[in-house]
């Protein structure tokens, strides 16, 4: 199923759910992240409204519209990152909305790749190297 059209199904059931106030409270946001064969990557965020968007980054929760502008700001000039550039900006903006520097043992970073499409997390050797690159960056 194209992910688009799954976005659009999981949010018209959120929308019907949110009608009767005894079923709000399970209103969540979900994120749907499929790669398609002729689109490639998609994300889409569907909110419990209804309302469904495809975007290029995006946040969920709490302070996600923090991360929402500073994922902005980044991809502004350059919305093409690398897999490498794509991690550590995820990181960079979790640190930034945060106000703190992670240790690796304290977070965890699932990926999607391409080249690989299973969803996999990262060991926390890989979290420590992405990690290393941003504070020398910086």
């Amino acid at each position: 199923m194209p992910v688009d059209v799954l976005a659009k199904w999981i949010a018209d059931k959120s929308q019907v759910y949110t009608q009767h106030a005894y079923m709000r409270p399970l209103g969540v946001v979900a994120m749907v992240l499929g790669i398609d064969d002729e689109y490639g990557p998609q994300l889409y965020k569907c909110d419990p409204a209804g309302h469904y968007f495809g975007h290029k980054a995006t946040s969920a929760g709490l302070k996600d519209q923090e991360a929402i502008n500073f994922l902005e700001k980044k991809m502004k000039n350059d919305p093409s990152f690398t897999y490498e550039e794509t991690v550590q900006t995820a990181i960079s903006a979790l640190q930034s909305v945060l106000q703190e520097d992670f240790k690796a043992t304290e977070i965890e970073v699932g990926v999607v790749r391409k080249d690989s499409p299973e969803f996999r997390v990262l060991s926390t050797e890989e979290i420590d190297e992405h990690l290393t690159a941003i504070s020398e960056r910086d």
